[in-house]
């Protein structure tokens, strides 16, 4: 498999980052990094955490150059050299991460995420009306790798809060199934587009075919981050199989209309990208916008609502104020 950094790999331009993945030779990590400058958003590192842990776990081998840049304090410091193991002979001085990233962390169990939410409350720099959406989005993210992913390796999460723009970003990655296999166990879903587009329709769970999910899994765990990217008018992004959906922003001055149907969403789609067995999403929030968390849950749960009886597909939309 190869993976390469590059000087640049943001939420708004990951194709590039991804279209340069080769899921080819699983045995080894061919691993490499631009010459001069790497910032990446953190759903970059944990992708590539997630890769080298799957080749490592494979009984393979890790090969590739680091240079010794500017850059590589941070990707040492967020924890990605712990994952892709190549030697690279330099020492940092750890600084205390408390307010401003979490390095990358793997969480296998119910319990190790519920420590990593503990830890991460400092990250935010938000008041608890704005922490309580953040801390369910992870708790969803992770909770779906958990249930669904069937990988021994769990889940990679790391986060960075940007304190200049206010902007906290957060990546998790795994190497399971991936979201095709676990949605085609209940859906039709003929490609692993039409599986992300599933995934993140509220009311279908890849537990069960009966649309509105169980008493336990609603089926609205991708769709409720999704909504919280979007009323803080960011980027959200999920990746699986050869599939990319990409949620972009609404401007400034617009009003913010949370749909049921992803594909109403001013959006990106590839269907052309390496195929990843696994699952990457990435979400960039704005912490100073007033995301509350009783109204986005209420606006939610309008876009929710289904009339089973008339038409299954069909959900209202909401705007949320």
């Amino acid at each position: 498999m190869r993976v390469h950094l590059p000087n640049s790999a943001r939420l708004q331009n990951i194709e590039a980052f991804l279209s340069e993945f080769s899921p080819e030779q699983p045995g080894v990590l061919d691993f490499s990094m631009h010459d001069r400058w790497v910032a990446v958003h953190p759903a970059v590192l944990a992708f590539t955490a997630s890769v080298a842990d799957m080749v490592t776990r494979n009984g393979g081998e890790h090969r590739g150059e680091v240079h010794n840049i500017r850059s590589v304090p941070y990707l040492i410091r967020m924890g990605l050299f712990d994952h892709v193991c190549i030697p690279h002979h330099i020492s940092i001085t750890a600084h205390e991460e408390a307010g401003r990233f979490i390095p990358l962390s793997r969480i296998s169990t119910s319990r190790e995420l519920s420590d990593f939410i503990v830890h991460m409350i400092p990250l935010l720099h938000a008041q608890p009306q704005q922490v309580e959406p953040i801390r369910y989005v992870i708790s969803e993210i992770v909770r779906n790798v958990l249930e669904h992913a069937q990988c021994p390796g769990g889940a990679f999460l790391c986060a960075q809060y940007f304190r200049s723009s206010g902007i906290l970003s957060i990546g998790v990655a795994d190497a399971g199934i991936g979201i095709q296999h676990t949605m085609s166990q209940c859906h039709r879903v003929p490609t692993a587009w039409d599986a992300l587009v599933l995934a993140l329709t509220p009311g279908y769970s890849g537990t069960t075919s009966r649309i509105g999910g169980t008493a336990y899994n609603a089926g609205a765990g991708l769709f409720f981050t999704k909504s919280i990217a979007c009323a803080s008018r960011n980027y959200f992004i999920l990746y699986s199989g050869n599939a990319l959906f990409k949620l972009k922003p609404i401007r400034a001055g617009r009003q913010v209309v949370l749909y049921a149907n992803p594909l109403e969403d001013h959006h990106t789609k590839r269907v052309n990208m390496p195929e990843w067995q696994g699952t990457l999403v990435g979400i960039d929030i704005q912490l100073e916008t007033d995301i509350m968390f009783a109204a986005l849950m209420g606006a939610i749960r309008e876009a929710y609502s289904v009339d089973v009886k008339r038409k299954k597909d069909e959900y209202k939309r909401p705007t949320f104020v």
